[in-house]
């Protein structure tokens, strides 16, 4: 706190800079009422108004409240190279806070709050860019960039739709492996017997899963990964993580509906074995961090760094 105010007192004019830009943004993303949402007074909120609306189980976006709070933690993990860094502030900020503005002033005239919310990591990097410089925004890069997940995605809730079959089929494969005698048709799941009857539904493969992984992959190689190739790689291999996690679960859901009950398993257990899908999707993601890691890969990298 009071190394807070020996800055303020020591630059009074990016303080007030600093300033205005925080309650010029909340005034016209917390305040102003620009776009259509039945729930409120005269149909029309603001942009974090309607993103909260929009965050919710129903379209699998509850996820993107922690955004926020992430992003202000990977700030407070940084802490200490910001306060380390040079602080002088480049003009070049200005550019992103004109794309910020620009995608501002889209959204609006087109009623389409998601490029609201897109602007922004645009806003936030080129104010921090013009006010402390080059070194201060390379650190905030991930942060700023991470706010892209705030954007509600359930709207490319079908583009997932293939994924309903790639994971039917994995656990019909699976089934075989296992000596179980279940049918994989398009996206449903028969027991030879008759005993149940399982459909796999979009929510199973949908954005919720998808979104929620890269976002933890996302973190994971930011905080571990020491080269941009690495982070790219590894981030790269998300939906595969994801598409694991959902076989993973759903394949518990088939053995406690063979072997136990399928009630159970169509019932309380389906609803609760979300707990299962981190885990095994945290285990892929993990064994390809380490094989990414491994000394062939090093190696191979370091050998073309040399020949060029």
């Amino acid at each position: 706190m009071q190394s807070s105010m020996a800055w303020v007192k020591s630059n009074p004019l990016p303080a007030v800079l600093s300033g205005t830009i925080v309650a010029t943004f909340f005034y016209f993303f917390g305040v102003v009422p620009l776009f259509v949402q039945g729930i409120f007074v005269n149909g029309a909120a603001s942009v974090f108004a309607w993103a909260w609306q929009a965050w919710n189980p129903g379209a699998n976006q509850e996820h993107s409240k922690l955004v926020p709070l992430i992003f202000l933690g990977l700030i407070f993990y940084h802490r200490k190279e910001i306060a380390r860094s040079p602080k002088a502030g480049s003009n070049n900020g200005l550019i992103f806070v004109g794309i910020g503005i620009l995608l501002f002033v889209l959204g609006a005239r087109c009623l389409q709050p998601r490029f609201a919310l897109g602007s922004i990591p645009f806003l936030i990097y080129g104010s921090v860019l013009y006010l402390w410089g080059r070194q201060v925004a390379r650190i905030v890069l991930f942060p700023c960039a991470f706010l892209i997940f705030l954007i509600p995605f359930s709207a490319i809730e079908q583009a997932t739709f293939r994924l309903q079959f790639v994971i039917t089929s994995a656990i019909g494969f699976l089934s075989k492996l296992a000596a179980l005698q279940i049918d994989a048709v398009g996206t449903t799941l028969n027991a030879s017997d008759g005993k149940f009857n399982f459909m796999i539904a979009e929510g199973c493969s949908g954005i919720r899963s998808l979104i929620a992984m890269a976002m933890l992959t996302a973190i994971f190689v930011h905080i571990t990964q020491d080269r941009l190739w690495k982070k790219i790689l590894i981030f790269a291999f998300s939906v595969a993580f994801a598409v694991v996690g959902n076989i993973g679960r759903l394949f518990t859901v088939v053995l406690v509906a063979k072997f136990i009950d399928p009630k159970l398993a169509a019932g309380i257990y389906h609803d609760y074995s979300g707990w299962i899908f981190f885990p095994v999707a945290l285990l892929a993601m993990y064994f390809v961090s380490r094989l990414v890691n491994a000394g062939f890969f090093n190696k191979r990298s370091a050998s073309i760094e040399t020949q060029a």
